[in-house]
């Protein structure tokens, strides 16, 4: 089969997160699909056929499938643009229906999604207390001003909001260990997030459950955060933007819009390029 690989947010003609991405007439199965996301590496490739009034759509990690994915999201809106042309594309995922708009202008490849709902609650003590553990993190650590919380927008993220840029940078943590409390919490990313601002943020996105030390862009998880700073009552006026891979030097950019009503889709939106042509997987 054919799978195109595609960064998503990326930032101009660098950067961004790479994905595989599959389109067919009809989905395989998911031991094949498991197969081809192994064989491919990127933390997902997503595979797309047309329903009766849709896209059907699903999101495989090297180790494990996922319900929802952001960044495969766009890179799947930039690469049914290229096919359809520009459009809104609505899909239907294992547990919900979204849309991706894809847009091509010249060589200039740019997606938005809309979210699932939102969601999120206060992460419990003894899971801040592992977390913190996990990073190397004391309690001192964190930016009181976001507390740690799991987001949800498609999957699950604790976020963990920290005080400086420089503890940032420093992340590190053992990605066995990660695994172990990710899989036992499902826990879809580790939200590691710097506010340098009202609207900015820096991002890092542990995401062990999946085989990844670190995604460079991670869609799922912005929309996440985005719906976290709005219960939070964040002063966000209506959008944030995330830096994130920096510290890989893997730069991305990702935009997310938010609405003032609880709960309602985030729309997330970034720039994709292509890395190479497509190519046959087994």
């Amino acid at each position: 089969m054919n799978v195109q690989r595609i960064a998503a947010f990326a930032d101009g003609s660098s950067g961004g997160n790479p994905a595989g991405v599959v389109l067919c007439s009809a989905l395989p199965d998911a031991a094949t699909m498991q197969a081809v996301a192994a064989e491919v590496g990127y933390s997902e490739t997503v595979f797309a056929a047309p329903a009766e009034d849709c896209w059907r759509v699903r999101y495989f990690a090297p180790q494990v499938e996922v319900d929802f994915c952001g960044h495969a999201t766009i890179a799947l809106g930039a690469a049914l643009a290229m096919r359809q042309g520009d459009g809104v594309f609505s899909l239907q995922l294992n547990n919900v229906r979204i849309t991706v708009e894809g847009r091509r202008t010249g060589t200039t490849l740019t997606a938005a999604l809309q979210s699932p709902p939102t969601r999120s609650r206060p992460a419990n003590n003894d899971l801040i207390t592992e977390a913190l553990r996990l990073f190397g993190l004391s309690a001192e650590a964190l930016d009181q001003r976001i507390p740690p919380a799991i987001a949800h927008a498609g999957a699950d993220h604790l976020v963990l909001a920290l005080c400086s840029r420089t503890l940032l940078s420093a992340m590190r943590y053992d990605l066995s260990a990660g695994q172990t409390l990710a899989l036992r919490e499902s826990i879809g990313t580790f939200s590691l997030i710097y506010a340098a601002g009202p609207q900015l943020f820096h991002a890092r996105n542990p995401f062990p459950i999946g085989g990844v030390y670190e995604d460079p862009a991670t869609g799922a998880a912005a929309a996440a955060l985005a719906g976290y700073l709005r219960d939070l009552c964040w002063p966000h006026n209506g959008a944030i933007e995330i830096f994130q891979g920096q510290d890989m030097g893997v730069p991305s950019r990702l935009g997310a819009e938010i609405t003032s009503e609880p709960g309602a889709s985030i729309r997330v939106s970034g720039g994709a390029r292509l890395i190479h042509p497509a190519s046959a997987a087994s």
